[in-house]
């Protein structure tokens, strides 16, 4: 039998996996082979919308992109292999972590879902950090919960449980109120020092879930908090199956069969140190796209507690340090948008991937401080610097060298600044160890150059994967491989290292000390200016 045969009749058996995954910009499903290889994708464009000063996607939204991921998928399917997909061997669905999606006993969504860049619930995150001695970020599920609570919405008395984009996607096509402990941890912190090696499984903290319920005692409601959450898996459990219903919601075509196991719906930092091998301790990555995030898996808690760094886990358990900031790409995109009006008015049109090559090239002959260039890219709110909205900056001073190259530099740098302003904290302040850090995301597409970039904020090397670019929907679909592939007792960190990146160790990029030196040089301008960007968040 050829590759082309048996790749067919796996196919046809349902011997491929499928991973799905609600980006904030894209809705991607990815199809692999036994051997862990994509061989099928399809995606839908989509965008969150502000509504009454919410960030949202409405449930209109979440169907019609599966549907569209999916179809376009199938579509793929049928046009490289000839080949009508109507079974797979496992599914998997990870999401953008955090948010708020309440739902009634009859299962209708209370209020519009509310997603992770909503900074809406400072005095809630601020009052549960205090109560609990543990640091709970604004885009936190329960922050989402407290604020409402706080805010005296009329809808917290009918929730019958609260959950995540992931989640909810995982309930609609099996049925099943559960989630993956990496997407948990973003929802409400986890009892992390179970012994989980000895059989034991994760669960939310229950001294902290106590101490809630004593907070909203008096408001009397028909529930406790473990009455809404949805209950914790770890990454090779068997999270349900496919139903009839869940069939018709995700297969408009009607040729998908139910019956299909599904793992636990995770989180796109999950899944993304998933993709990147990343999820063994003292190994990190970063997800650089519209926002950017760091995790690095630590061998044991922090000192104390940062409001800067949260404390998540990967979907095997293990604690994570995570560094999350709202705002990365959006910024840089749109001035590079601005670029390619510029060529277009002499009539050049350019190449979407060549523009953003050329710019981001231009910016390693920059000076390494940027020339005195600075900006702040806050699109939206930046919890990691205190700031509920932003407002996209660009300042420099009469002495500034600004060239073309200094300011693509500085564009980049900036996209780097507040995550390296959290970074710092764990790689300086409390020596946390770290051997390998991967970078995958849109930001690193140009060959070297925001790896080089993001090795000069870390002063660390910086890996990235042929496969990285595959992202979180690849990640999934690995998680729901390792559940019907793991051998007895294999651990989700050997699998992905035997049966997944046995041959890939990823091109490196060392810091230059100059970089390195000139990275901190902008990081203390950066720091100083802050007060130009809470003055335009005041006044303009």
């Amino acid at each position: 039998m050829t590759d082309n045969e048996k790749l067919k009749s796996d196919l046809e058996t349902g011997k491929t996996v499928l991973g799905i995954e609600f980006g904030s910009t894209r809705i991607k499903a990815v199809l692999i082979d036994e051997t862990n290889a994509p061989i099928a994708a399809g995606s839908h464009e989509w965008e969150n919308r502000l509504e009454n000063n919410i960030w949202t996607y409405t449930l209109e939204d979440i169907h019609a992109g599966l549907q569209d991921a999916y179809t376009k998928m199938a579509s793929d399917v049928k046009t490289k292999y000839g080949i009508t997909l109507t079974t797979v061997g496992a599914i998997g669905f990870s999401g953008m972590m955090h948010g708020y999606m309440a739902f009634n006993k009859e299962g209708e969504l209370l209020v519009p879902f509310r997603t992770w860049r909503n900074t809406i619930t400072k005095e809630a995150a601020e009052t549960l950090t205090k109560e609990f001695q543990y640091n709970i970020p604004q885009r936190w599920s329960i922050a989402h919960l407290y604020q409402a609570v706080l805010n005296d919405e009329d809808h917290v008395k009918d929730i019958a449980r609260i959950t995540t984009l992931a989640g909810y996607v995982h309930q609609k096509l099996t049925g099943e109120n559960v989630i993956g402990v990496g997407e948990a941890s973003g929802m409400f912190p986890i009892d992390t020092n179970a012994d989980t090696n000895s059989g034991a499984l994760p669960q939310y903290d229950r001294r902290m879930m106590a101490q809630f319920d004593k907070l909203v005692a008096d408001r009397q409601y028909p529930w406790k908090l473990s009455d809404i959450l949805p209950k914790i898996l770890t990454a090779g459990e068997h999270a349900g199956t496919l139903t009839e219903e869940g069939c018709r919601l995700l297969d408009v075509s009607g040729n998908l069969q139910p019956g299909i196991p599904l793992c636990p719906p995770e989180g796109d930092a999950g899944t993304g140190m998933t993709a990147t091998n990343s999820v063994r301790k003292c190994t990190g990555n970063v997800s650089a796209g519209t926002s950017i995030f760091a995790m690095i898996v630590l061998e044991k808690e922090l000192s104390k507690v940062y409001p800067e760094i949260d404390l998540v886990t990967t979907p095997a358990g293990s604690l994570v340090g995570m560094v999350h900031c709202n705002n990365c790409t959006s910024d840089l995109n749109a001035w590079v948008g601005l670029f390619r009006e510029f060529t277009e008015s002499f009539g050049i049109k350019a190449d979407t991937d060549k523009l953003f090559e050329v710019l981001f090239s231009k910016a390693l002959e920059g000076n390494a401080d940027c020339g005195g260039l600075l900006g702040y890219n806050y699109f939206s709110g930046e919890p990691v610097t205190g700031f509920a909205e932003g407002r996209p900056l660009f300042v420099r001073t009469p002495k500034s060298n600004f060239t073309l190259a200094n300011f693509m530099r500085m564009h980049l740098f900036s996209a780097f600044a507040t995550l390296k302003i959290g970074l710092d904290i764990l790689l300086k302040e409390e020596s946390v160890k770290v051997t390998q850090i991967f970078g995958h995301g849109g930001l690193f597409k140009t060959k070297g150059v925001g790896q080089q970039i993001l090795a000069a904020a870390m002063n660390a090397p910086v890996s990235i994967l042929e496969t990285a670019g595959e992202g979180g929907a690849w990640g999934i679909a690995l998680l729901a491989s390792y559940m019907i592939h793991k051998n007895d007792n294999e651990t989700l960190e050997d699998y992905l290292t035997k049966h997944v990146f046995a041959a890939q160790s990823g091109e490196e990029l060392s810091p230059k000390p100059a970089d390195v030196e000139g990275f901190d040089r902008f990081i203390e301008r950066y720091k100083k200016g802050l007060s130009i960007e809470h003055a335009a968040v005041e006044n303009i």
